[in-house]
């Protein structure tokens, strides 16, 4: 198939660990590159954020990534991008009437818009997945959320008009349903994970007690429930990877807030702010932990808890969102409810006391991750999607010509 993947703010090619780089890009880059493995002709749709790189490019993995010129050719925050959606739409809609994909796949709420817009009078059958609800978002950060007052709006209307909904999760359908959407409409399909190169490691062997946290610095991630737990685990060590370059950590509004709140706590000396690194360098990192810790508020998927686990490394991580389907309580890691760093402390005091209860979460989390998540399962998963989605769309068409 001729696959047309629309990531407005999401650049495969981009770094990850910035506040609007995450795991979205990690999910449409290997999406996009297993299913150019399988044969498929991709390509992938983002927004042009600097002027100096190329309209057109092709990736190492196979897929095209097109710069679309939409906005200002810098880098924008994400819920800023709103305005330049018509424009991001009138590109793609001229591009499409004279390369028509098979079948799109709009990643994001703001992909989506753009893309059935151009999409809907060429009459071509468009998938969304939406990575994060604005519903969800507006229901744990209130008043501090700063989408565009049109997003859940367009989300609803999204669910009546595009042919598919890929769902990462199974928390996500039962929002999706609220929304309006038929249950017949949404598939669940995971995100996934390299296992080839998310693979164990033994543990440096220092002597030392590590935690891991890996992820963007936003408040949301709930670092903060990691960072007041430590108070009540003496002599561990955390280890906090993601936000921006080592070299700007000081300038970081919330590394500084973290800070203050481990000096307060009386253990800044035992947390070392890492800064961002490369995905390729994430397996070296998970091989520093005894246990890997993820409690954000609310979760569409995450990605670093299932890489964790490739890693066999047992995960505690918060009982929301994604989540839910990947950690196994009892068997790869423990969930707990987020926003508790009096039960996060508790639960990693005993975790961390027990050598061979993390030895079997961290091989089981390997076996699960390799039984479930790989990406090539999930590329196959997507295209079987993708497969019925066309041919129902093309079964009334042949049907009006006989």
């Amino acid at each position: 198939m001729r696959i047309a993947m629309v990531s407005e703010h999401a650049d495969p090619l981009g770094a990850v660990g910035g506040v609007d780089a995450g795991g979205q890009n990690v999910h449409v880059a290997a999406l996009a590159a297993h299913l150019a493995s399988r044969g498929h002709e991709v390509t992938v749709f983002t927004r042009r954020d600097d002027a100096a790189v190329a309209t057109r490019l092709r990736a190492p993995d196979g897929y095209l990534v097109e710069h679309v010129p939409a906005g200002p050719p810098s880098e924008v925050p994400k819920d800023e991008l709103w305005p330049f959606m018509a424009d991001f739409a009138r590109y793609l809609a001229a591009r499409w009437a004279a390369e028509r994909p098979d079948v799109v796949h709009a990643h994001f709420w703001m992909s989506g818009a753009a893309a059935t817009s151009a999409a809907g009078p060429l009459d071509i059958p468009v998938v969304q997945t939406f990575h994060a609800l604005g519903t969800v978002k507006r229901r744990y950060q209130g008043a501090h959320d700063t989408s565009p007052l049109a997003r859940t709006s367009v989300e609803r209307e999204l669910c009546r008009t595009v042919d598919h909904v890929i769902a990462t999760c199974s928390d996500e359908v039962a929002e999706l349903r609220r929304a309006g959407l038929p249950r017949a409409k949404v598939s669940v399909v995971p995100c996934g994970v390299d296992v080839a190169r998310f693979t164990p490691a033994p543990h440096p062997g220092d002597g030392k007690q590590r935690l891991v946290v890996v992820g963007r610095l936003v408040e949301r991630k709930g670092v903060a429930d990691v960072v007041d737990a430590m108070a009540e685990l003496p002599g561990v060590e955390l280890l906090v990877v993601g936000g921006p370059a080592r070299d700007s950590l000081a300038l970081d509004p919330e590394v500084q807030r973290l800070r203050r709140r481990a000096a307060a706590a009386g253990s800044l000396q035992r947390i070392e702010f890492f800064g961002r690194v490369c995905h390729d360098s994430l397996p070296a990192v998970f091989a520093l932990a005894d246990v890997v810790v993820a409690v954000p508020w609310y979760e569409p998927f995450g990605i670093v808890p299932l890489e964790a686990m490739a890693c066999g490394r047992p995960v505690v991580g918060s009982a929301v969102g994604g989540l839910l389907d990947t950690i196994l309580p009892g068997v790869t890691g423990e969930l707990i409810p987020a926003r508790r760093s009096d039960l996060l402390a508790i639960t990693l005091r005993d975790l961390l006391a027990d050598g061979r209860r993390r030895a079997a979460y961290g091989a089981a989390g390997v076996h699960r991750a390799h039984q479930h998540y790989r990406w090539e399962q999930v590329a196959a998963e997507t295209e079987d999607v993708y497969t019925r989605v066309v041919e129902s769309v093309s079964a009334p068409a042949a049907e009006a010509l006989r």
